[in-house]
């Protein structure tokens, strides 16, 4: 309790002294000598959590409060302009589980153009390209959602069951809902791409030396402005 007062005390002071404080969470974080891999263009929310043998392909993006989390020896991979929303969980089965019952290994695999959203979870599960997974969707290990799917907020995908392509499935267990239009089919892809825009400036704005120098021009522009005056 004293030594959180203290702490507490200590950025309070900082605060108002006009020091900025950094926080001390690592959004890509080494774990048993495997680094997560991103490229240039993937947006990682600073408050995300990328650990281990991850890989995330060009223009994709883990949002505000996201986890991936492969820390079992089991890959996971995010694909072309994939997005992981606020506060999902992408994880695998433990280490001690080298083959799933299917016969293949406990990886979870995202396609490309894939929408993972908020507050969603997936283990150890085969997402094919073009899908849209809505709000608190689950998907279990060993299941495969097949690509051009869509899944209605909170559908529970069971383990190791199959959603067929071209379908729109909901619920809890997982159910037929309806096929798709070429029209909902065309939005999957739309949707991920709005989101990878969007990426993207979140991107260009996140400075990860922090901004005080940003604050101290316009101090300087209303100073000179002043003296100009």
């Amino acid at each position: 309790f004293v030594g959180r007062a203290l702490r507490e005390t200590g950025a309070a002071l900082k605060q108002a002294s006009g020091a900025e404080i950094f926080t001390r969470h690592r959004p890509n974080m080494i774990f048993n000598g495997t680094k997560p891999f991103k490229t240039n263009d993937t947006f990682v929310a600073p408050s995300s959590s990328i650990i281990g043998d991850v890989t995330n392909w060009d223009e994709s993006s883990v949002w505000y409060g996201a986890v991936v989390r492969a820390d079992s020896g089991h890959p996971i991979t995010i694909g072309f302009s994939s997005n992981v929303q606020d506060r999902a969980v992408i994880n695998t089965l433990p280490a001690s589980v080298d083959t799933m019952q299917s016969g293949f290994p406990p990886i979870c695999h995202v396609g490309h153009y894939v929408s993972v959203g908020a507050g969603s979870v997936l283990v150890s599960c085969t997402v094919e390209d073009l899908v849209d997974i809505g709000e608190k969707c689950t998907i279990m290990e060993g299941a495969i959602v097949e690509s051009n799917t869509i899944l209605e907020p909170g559908t529970v995908v069971p383990a190791y069951a199959r959603i067929p392509s071209g379908q729109k499935w909901g619920g809890n267990p997982a159910k037929f809902v309806g096929n798709l239009t070429d029209q909902e089919k065309a939005d999957i892809k739309d949707k991920a791409e709005k989101i990878h825009l969007q990426a993207s400036e979140h991107l260009l704005e996140f400075l990860p030396i922090g901004s005080n120098y940003v604050h101290l021009e316009e101090l300087e522009q209303k100073g000179a402005g002043a003296t100009q005056g």
